[in-house]
């Protein structure tokens, strides 16, 4: 289902106090109710302007004679990725950024949605005005990945986006309801209850997901939309209905810029505006429909009548030029010149005409003042900031935490899991079936068992929640749907369930078949401990994975960690020499491991020691036991308890640092 086109001169206001008809939305209800009128009146049209815009960035290395190799007298040398672009669009244009790759396209793109790392100069402009925190929800950004949970459903993806980033003036079944408005309207309707999917899971076709992402944006009603590449990937009449349906919310008084790689001449025909580079350069910016005119009067004729123009700009932007235009290029020249010197003559022809012929037309526009309603007062003023979120905390932890529940509910609760925890609890009771009390070596490895297995397992696992959702995580954030810290406790707090429960069944499963003290209150002390060890275990992968943000990195690290901890944990090496003995004070695993060793033993307890003759010694004299120093149980559990909270902290400070501002 298609949006309808509509004229666009009713997309752009012409006075300061005019508004864009309600009935232009996309996702607009009939004026007689007034459910949405909350966002009917967030669409305040945005002018993008943008003005020699450059970017650099640095390298390690350079490139002399074709070469490539470590320059030691200038090891840090400058890439220039973008170098002088210039542009407007109007409320109701579509502009489209044609290039050949590695031009530049993605990066003016995000540049302009004020999403680039590093310093940009050169001015971009909303409205005649800088970006700010209300200009930022005004924005919608659709990348070229499309970021999305792949076990959610299309309806349960554009819900839960319409609770966190609609406003809290609208009740849950509005917020429900202008989900299904935007399945409508995107013709979503047939796939609204199938999975997303992704990799090796089988969901939606790719036109159908990159609906949902621009569905995703849509929810708030941007005034400017940014696109990367939407049509990447698609066949031809599932790009053309792409393109058909974001002319069609341009029409709606909204701005939209994209880049796209070739397009086909039918989709050429639907953009306003183009916008060409080559090598990060601008050789044409302006109407599409001058562009063949302006090319043909300086000098570059297409070689026939019906060649699609976007073959053409992208020839010319890669230094190829019509036979007609390079016979005055040789001419000029006097000849003899290589491909690729010919290439860049062409090149620097096309940028020296631009800067010649469009350039003056572009920066006479940008500085004629914006004749359009800016932005709300009320956003700008800084009472306005107490407002930076559309939600309250609370709302976004349930949010949060409902939906991270129902996405890694198939991950956390699959049978494999189950049956690895579950065998190793089996296995592990058959080795120790009811051990007897004087075995207390075979008791204290069981109790070590406990330990590190439950040290390993959750640490293993809470290492990838973090460099997995990053692309989500930063998209989100980035759009300023919640808080990290709301997110962060979600994360969290969903994690519990699962790593609680099983770690619970298995001590409950191990503990009797395995002989130890047969009493409840020792049970549920050394279950106690074993979830305390879990929650710092898991809070240390957390860490670990918030800081590299790198899957491999992370979990070598942890690997080295974990055997660091495993032999410094006092079971193995009953005599650690001083110099390395301070190991064991930063092993969760010590501290554990002796608080479980201390509710099984009481070191003025005796067992039976003797060989053919009944004699019994202290527990407290047993070396493994001996070595431990038990018997200040408190003080091992505030060091377990300092370590739960340190490493959590750690890594939501980790996670927050790797945030975009």
């Amino acid at each position: 289902m298609m949006p309808p086109e509509q004229d666009t001169t009713a997309a752009a206001p012409t006075t300061p106090t005019s508004h864009p008809h309600p009935d232009v939305l996309v996702h607009a209800v009939p004026s007689t109710t007034d459910t949405f009128s909350i966002l009917r009146h967030s669409l305040f049209p945005l002018t993008l302007k943008f003005e020699d815009i450059s970017y650099t960035i640095k390298t390690h290395s350079t490139k002399t004679n074709g070469c490539l190799w470590r320059n030691h007298s200038q090891p840090n040398t400058t890439r220039t990725i973008l170098n002088g672009v210039s542009g407007v669009v109007r409320p109701g244009e579509l502009l489209a950024m044609l290039g050949t790759s590695g031009s530049g396209k993605t990066t003016l793109l995000t540049a302009l949605a004020a999403r680039l790392p590093g310093k940009i100069s050169g001015a971009v402009t909303y409205n005649d005005k800088p970006f700010s925190s209300s200009i930022k929800r005004k924005i919608g950004f659709v990348s070229q990945d499309d970021v999305l949970y792949p076990h959610l459903t299309v309806l349960e993806t554009l819900t839960y986006a319409a609770m966190l980033r609609l406003p809290k003036e609208l009740s849950q079944d509005d917020k429900v309801a202008q989900a299904e408005i935007i399945i409508a309207e995107l013709g979503l309707t047939r796939c609204r209850n199938s999975i997303i999917g992704g990799g090796l899971l089988r969901g939606i076709s790719g036109g159908e997901r990159k609906r949902v992402s621009i569905g995703h944006e849509m929810i708030v009603n941007p005034s400017l939309l940014f696109l990367d590449e939407p049509t990447s990937g698609l066949d031809s009449t599932t790009a053309q209905r792409i393109v058909a349906t974001l002319r069609g919310l341009a029409r709606g008084g909204r701005t939209l810029v994209m880049t796209i790689h070739q397009p086909s001449s039918r989709l050429y025909r639907m953009f306003d505006k183009v916008l060409v580079l080559s090598d990060g350069c601008p050789i044409y910016s302006g109407d599409a429909g001058r562009v063949m005119g302006y090319f043909e009067s300086i000098g570059y004729v297409p070689p026939f009548n019906l060649m699609n123009p976007a073959d053409f700009l992208l020839d010319l932007a890669n230094g190829i030029a019509p036979d007609s235009a390079r016979e005055d290029e040789v001419d000029h020249f006097h000849g003899g010149l290589d491909p690729q010197d010919d290439q860049n003559s062409i090149k620097h022809s096309l940028i020296a005409s631009f800067r010649k012929n469009i350039y003056p037309e572009i920066k006479a526009e940008i500085l004629a003042k914006t004749k359009i309603s800016t932005v709300d007062s009320r956003t700008d003023s800084p009472r306005g900031r107490e407002n930076q979120w559309t939600t309250s905390w609370w709302e976004q932890f349930r949010i949060l935490l409902k939906r991270g529940l129902r996405e890694r509910r198939h991950e956390s609760y699959s049978g494999l899991r189950i049956f690895q925890v579950m065998s190793v609890s089996f296995l592990s009771g058959l080795l120790w079936w009811h051990s007897d009390p004087s075995h207390i070596q075979d008791q204290v490895g069981l109790i070590f068992f406990f330990s590190i297995f439950w040290g390993f397992f959750p640490l293993f696992s809470a290492i990838f929640a973090f460099p997995q959702e990053r692309p989500m995580l930063n998209k989100e954030r980035s759009s300023g749907m919640y808080r990290l810290s709301s997110y962060y406790m979600a994360r969290t707090a969903g994690d519990l369930p699962m790593e609680l429960v099983l770690p619970t069944i298995f001590v409950t499963v191990t503990y009797w078949m395995g002989g130890l003290k047969p009493s409840l209150l020792p049970f549920l002390l050394t279950l106690l401990s074993v979830l305390l060890n879990v929650l710092v275990s898991q809070g240390l992968g957390l860490a670990l994975g918030a800081i590299l943000m790198e899957v491999k990195q992370a979990t070598t690290l942890a690997s080295v960690t974990m055997l660091v901890f495993l032999l410094a944990g006092g079971y193995y090496i009953q005599h650690i020499p001083p110099f390395i003995s301070w190991l064991k004070y930063v092993s969760f695993s010590h501290y554990c491991y002796r608080v479980l060793v201390g509710i099984q033993y009481n070191v003025n307890e005796v067992y039976p020691c003797g060989f053919g003759v009944q004699r019994y010694c202290k527990v407290g004299d047993f070396p493994a036991v001996k070595c431990l120093g038990i018997g200040h149980p408190w003080g091992d559990v505030a060091a377990l308890v300092l370590m739960l909270v340190g490493y959590r902290v750690l890594a939501f400070l980790a996670l927050k640092m790797g945030q975009p501002h």
